[in-house]
């Protein structure tokens, strides 16, 4: 099996991505798969539910300028399978001069290339910032597929949207034709209210056969277990949060996967250079 890579993404903060991100990586490692997280937010959550600090020069940042091999910045994550690229406040920098550099689509594309040609990981995960912006826009450029973390609310629908129109752009401009959305989960989900229930089911609607069967809860234990530096998982193992997160994985692995557009090429495609709009 060739390398599979997965963008967790949505540009609202607070919905659970890199609890979801943290948790799929975990669980993929448990699973026997070979997995690397790649935490592309400066904020460096992913870097810290797993215990590990946040070092200056240890992000994506130097080889996403193409200033250094992105395989110098792999470190154990702590678990057996599981390796991590963190991130670090720094990161906020790239933004601008990422911006700036050519082909700026694609630098996050280039720079993963190697590693996914290595056949070293069965599965790469990306945990994005909670944005729209060009480290975003790498990530989406540079994976298979991209799995929306969503909580069940009323603004839920409309974000939607946006993600699929960003989506879209992302195709239509050539950066990566063949960009999928694997699935969107419900998380933090309440189903004693209303308006979870309507929502869940709006977007099932909206959504049909894009959205997983398994719903994430909101429980004290996992919202603890990122401050013990520890995946649900670990932190919990027979926990029903460490549990559903488990029956996400069952889900994604037993998904049909997107067929790879190939590997990476320095020459970019038409349209590239062209700045796709930020929305949020």
């Amino acid at each position: 099996m060739s390398t599979r890579s997965i963008a967790l993404a949505n540009q609202k903060g607070g919905v659970g991505k890199t609890t979801t991100a943290v948790s799929l990586a975990a669980c993929l490692a448990e699973r026997g798969k070979r997995t690397l997280l790649l935490d592309l937010d400066p904020q460096a959550n992913a870097t810290s539910a797993l215990g590990l600090e946040k070092l200056s020069g240890g992000s994506v940042y130097k080889a996403l300028l193409g200033g250094a091999s992105l395989t110098e910045s792999i470190r154990p994550g702590g678990h057996e399978n599981l390796d991590i690229i963190p991130s670090e406040v720094d990161l906020a920098v790239a933004e601008v001069d990422v911006a700036r550099a050519e082909n700026y689509l694609q630098r996050l594309q280039f720079a993963l290339t190697p590693i996914q040609g290595a056949d070293r990981y069965d599965f790469i995960i990306v945990d994005c910032p909670p944005s729209l912006g060009i480290l975003t826009m790498n990530a989406l450029a540079a994976v298979d597929s991209v799995v929306v973390p969503m909580q069940a609310e009323y603004f839920a629908l409309e974000g939607l949207a946006v993600i699929m129109r960003v989506l879209q752009q992302i195709r239509d401009s050539g950066a990566n034709p063949s960009l999928e959305v694997q699935g969107i989960v419900l998380t933090m989900y309440d189903g004693r209210t209303n308006l979870a229930q309507q929502v869940a089911a709006e977007v099932r609607k909206h959504f049909a056969g894009k959205v997983y069967k398994t719903v994430i809860p909101r429980t004290v234990r996992l919202a603890e277990a990122p401050s013990f530096g520890k995946p649900i998982t670990t932190y919990d193992s027979g926990s029903y949060a460490a549990q559903c997160y488990r029956s996400l994985t069952d889900e994604l692995l037993a998904q049909p996967w997107p067929s790879p557009a190939g590997p990476a090429s320095e020459q970019a495609p038409a349209g590239v250079e062209t700045p796709v709009p930020t929305a949020g």
